[in-house]
């Protein structure tokens, strides 16, 4: 309901200038997110939210729910997801995404999706914009990582960034394929920020380690 009331106050943002835009995009998301919190029972817990670097940075974060797409805009004013085009069809919320200038790729496309995830993101990146990759390219239940691919890391090290892992439990709480949601406590963190320096597997490899040790640490919903 909070997405249709905010949809009509949205319909002028595209002819706004982008500081408009995001601004819209974020508090769509922030006060989305409270509701969540108000009406289900939930706490967000952040950590390390210190190692976020003031200029561009590529975040990796292992992707459980549609609640991380909310949550991080409560902590960036600015940010560009790596998304899955079909989104843009979706009513409403499709309509508006653009608005936050996302990185829509074809996930059938192959290398011209890796061509466009570095090519795009490297001039949001240039432009000051931090960008958001989920590397599973996909959610995962509650508790488990998938394997993790190397275009984030690639992207960083093209353009010069470093890379800050992010590691969250949000699945727990907002499954995927289950419209039952839980009360409990929602884990972010925010690891160092990794330079990069290496080859793009192996630095992926720590970066999923880490998050991997993180997400074990988390509480599942009645811990």
């Amino acid at each position: 309901m909070w997405t249709l009331i905010w949809a009509l106050p949205l319909l002028p943002f595209p002819l706004l200038p982008q500081s408009w835009r995001y601004w819209g995009c974020g508090a769509w998301a922030r006060v989305a997110s409270h509701l969540f919190a108000w009406s289900i029972g939930v706490r967000y817990r952040v950590q390390g939210l210190e190692n976020v670097p003031a200029g561009p940075c590529v975040i990796l974060s292992n992707h459980q729910s549609s609640l991380e797409t909310l949550l991080l805009w409560r902590y960036f004013p600015r940010l560009s997801f790596v998304l899955k085009a079909e989104l843009l069809r979706f009513p409403i919320i499709g309509w508006y995404l653009p608005l936050s200038q996302p990185i829509a790729i074809d996930r059938q496309a192959g290398r011209q999706a890796l061509k466009q995830v570095l090519e795009e993101g490297e001039k949001r990146l240039q432009a000051g914009i931090p960008v958001l990759i989920f590397p599973e390219g996909t959610r995962q239940p509650c508790g488990e990582l998938g394997p993790f691919h190397q275009t984030g890391v690639a992207l960083a090290q093209r353009a010069g960034v470093p890379i800050i892992p992010l590691a969250l439990n949000s699945g727990c709480f907002w499954p995927r394929h289950d419209w039952r949601m839980r009360s409990g406590e929602v884990h972010l963190h925010f690891g160092p920020a990794d330079t990069g320096e290496g080859r793009s597997n192996q630095v992926t490899e720590r970066l999923r380690e880490w998050i991997a040790a993180e997400i074990r640490q988390m509480p599942a919903p009645g811990d």
